[in-house]
């Protein structure tokens, strides 16, 4: 309201001077006209229309001086005739001459200054508008502004680059109070409401205030900004710490670009976004994903131990069981030593096995690749079962195995499969205890497909089948049906299956029981 106010008074008083020179104006025409008409005064009299001309000027407007210009010409026309028409000289015509000549030169300099005057008039205007739009833009967005006054630190930047101190850390490293002087000499002109939200009221402080308060005196960004100004770049982008009025860090992304002349240092733009929260939440992120990994170890360490402890109970119980039978061979009287011998055979083979476990476990904890050998699956199923005998006759088992006349030899982990098919078979023993002994069996088929290039092992129990809940967590680790059950076999038999390229699945037998495929690529047999 009073910025209208104030326009309508000046308005008021443009309007009282323009009517003050018009009036001027008639008033030293019609002075002059009348001098130059009714009086005997020899000389150009009719010279002087340009000071009245110099009066319209101030209250007129372009085609206002024209008409003023013109009327002035009749006017000394006029006089001109009526004074010397009857009796014309040579100097009357040269006085008149001038007249005119005078009046035009001065209409066209008014003409031209008053083309001048507006062209300035529209670039003030502009300038108007533009510092205008700048203010509103600068106070009203949400990112925080500053204006600061980088005219001192550059001058004093450059002065020491031109004394061949090119680097400023080494400078920062040989005077300690050089960054808090470059501090000092930066100055704050203004800013927006954003940068008080974030920096507090101190950050509007008088232009002889500095930075001292927002900037800490390790800051490696200023560091880098101080580099920057002295390099002479255009622009500077870095995340900063700043201090607010009371004292408190703050995070933000600094963006500053610096004017092409050094005038223009006077009043550079420095932009702020706060950052302070996505920072803590990265640094938040980071510190719950080293706790994951810390987890995560610790878990592959249990799940390793656990493996083991699964994978050695076979040939440990192996090892127990054959001891025993070792000792009675040798308590006979006379002693068996023969069937002793087998039994020390047995348990050196199982010994043998344990140890190749352990070492097939170290690799995987190591992420090294496992041993790769040429393997004839149908003598591999023989020497599974062969381990298996003791557990398969104990609860009276009877097995069937079946494949094709030939099997091609495949390249692949001759542990790895055998502990596969080794846990397979006893899962399928678990099933099988659990019914009828005249329903007791176990079927298994080694068959080659062609068409898929693949072979495929199958194993087929008569016991009760899969549940459909064990359908759904059927590999999922330490899940498991059984109360002595670890849950982790059948996740194991999968990922060293889908380690070597294949595929391993369980299903409900259309006769009953459960039936477990595995199936690999032929592509790696060999000829």
């Amino acid at each position: 309201m009073m910025q209208g106010l104030e326009w309508t008074l000046a308005q008021q008083q443009a309007g009282r001077h323009e009517r003050l020179f018009a009036t001027s104006t008639v008033l030293v025409a019609a002075v002059i006209f009348t001098v130059d008409t009714f009086t005997d005064i020899e000389g150009a009299i009719a010279v002087l229309y340009a000071i009245a001309l110099l009066l319209a000027s101030q209250a007129v407007s372009r085609t206002g001086l024209i008409r003023f210009s013109v009327i002035f010409l009749v006017l000394a026309l006029v006089s001109f005739f009526l004074t010397h028409a009857s009796d014309p000289t040579f100097q009357t015509f040269l006085r008149l001459g001038v007249a005119l000549v005078a009046l035009g030169l001065t209409t066209t300099l008014l003409l031209r200054n008053d083309r001048a005057r507006f062209a300035l008039l529209e670039t003030n205007a502009a300038l108007r508008l533009s510092e205008g739009r700048y203010r509103s833009i600068f106070e009203r967005t949400r990112v925080a502004l500053w204006e600061r006054d980088y005219s001192k630190l550059r001058t004093y930047l450059m002065d020491l680059k031109a004394r061949g101190f090119g680097d400023v850390r080494t400078v920062a490293r040989q005077d300690p109070q050089f960054i808090n002087r470059c501090i000092g000499m930066i100055e704050i002109v203004a800013a927006n409401d954003a940068a008080i939200d974030l920096l507090g009221s101190s950050a509007t402080s008088a232009s002889d205030a500095t930075m001292h308060d927002f900037i800490p005196l390790n800051s490696e960004t200023f560091v880098s900004l101080l580099q920057a100004i002295m390099n002479g770049a255009s622009y500077f982008e870095d995340n900063a710490e700043v201090l607010n009025d009371v004292g408190e860090p703050k995070i933000v992304l600094l963006s500053i670009s610096f004017p092409e002349e050094q005038v223009a240092y006077d009043r550079v733009v420095v932009s702020m976004v706060d950052i302070t929260q996505r920072e803590q939440a990265r640094h938040a992120l980071a510190k719950a994903q080293e706790e994951l990994a810390r987890a995560s170890r610790a878990a592959t360490v249990g799940a390793l131990s656990a493996s083991l402890a699964h994978e050695l109970n076979q040939p440990l119980g192996a090892i127990a069981v054959n001891a025993q039978t070792l000792l009675r061979w040798l308590d006979r009287d006379p002693p068996d030593m023969e069937a002793a011998r087998r039994s020390a055979e047995r348990i050196a083979r199982d010994s043998q096995r344990t140890s190749d476990i352990l070492r097939n476990t170290r690799s995987m904890l190591f992420s090294q690749p496992g041993e790769t050998q040429a393997l004839d699956l149908i003598r591999l199923v023989d020497d599974t079962l062969t381990l298996m005998k003791y557990d398969l006759q104990r609860e009276a088992i009877t097995v069937e195995f079946t494949h094709d006349a030939a099997v091609p030899v495949i390249s692949s982990g001759r542990l790895e499969l055998q502990q596969v098919l080794i846990n397979l078979i006893s899962n399928a023993i678990q099933a099988i205890k659990a019914t009828s002994p005249d329903r007791r069996a176990l079927a298994i088929s080694l068959h080659a497909d062609a068409e898929r290039d693949t072979i495929s092992i199958t194993l087929h129990d008569t016991g009760q089948g899969l549940s459909p809940e064990a359908m759904q967590k059927l590999f999922t680790p330490f899940f498991t049906t059984r109360l002595d059950g670890m849950g982790i076999g059948l996740s194991i038999c999968r990922n060293t299956i889908e380690a070597r390229g294949g595929t391993i699945t369980g299903r409900n037998h259309p006769d009953g029981g459960a039936l477990f495929e595995i199936t690999l690529p032929k592509e790696t047999a060999s000829a």
